[in-house]
């Protein structure tokens, strides 16, 4: 299930991340591992993580190139293959996705698809802002994902 698309300009915002070329069968661990190392270094550094996100700064194809990590309130020393970066800002088409990490692809091609509607592109990275943190006891129906296209 989702909602639907709409075009908002955001401002861009500080983040701190782990940024990899990763294949697409360890993308889960690479997401563990990359949150646990930000979290640590947010917590050294007395920045208190936000919003978790993942943003594709390729297409993904057997592998990904990617950054995950958390917005930050402020720009972060790098430490322990954790860097300060940037979620752009500008036009962005957004859509919120509810449901299972299974069915995102599903949500990104309606998304996708729905910018091309408007007479506009995809113009560089896209990202996921996880609003439902994921936990065991986490009911898949009910986690929602926010999908930002950047647009030219």
């Amino acid at each position: 299930m989702e909602h639907s698309p709409e075009i908002v300009s955001l401002d861009p915002q500080p983040t701190a991340v782990v940024r990899d070329t990763v294949r697409m069968d360890q993308l889960t661990d690479f997401y563990d591992s990359a949150f646990g190392s930000v979290v640590h270094a947010l917590t050294t550094q007395g920045a208190p993580p936000r919003d978790a996100f993942g943003l594709y700064l390729s297409q993904p194809t057997e592998t990904v190139d990617l950054e995950v990590g958390f917005v930050t309130d402020r720009e972060v020393d790098a430490v322990e293959g954790v860097v300060p970066s940037t979620l752009p800002g500008g036009e962005v088409a957004r859509m919120t996705h509810l449901g299972s990490y299974d069915s995102l692809g599903q949500s990104w091609g309606q998304l996708v698809a729905w910018v091309g509607e408007q007479g506009r592109r995809p113009a560089g990275p896209m990202w996921e802002v996880y609003v439902t943190e994921p936990s065991p006891d986490a009911d898949p129906a009910t986690m929602r994902t926010d999908l930002f296209c950047l647009l030219s």
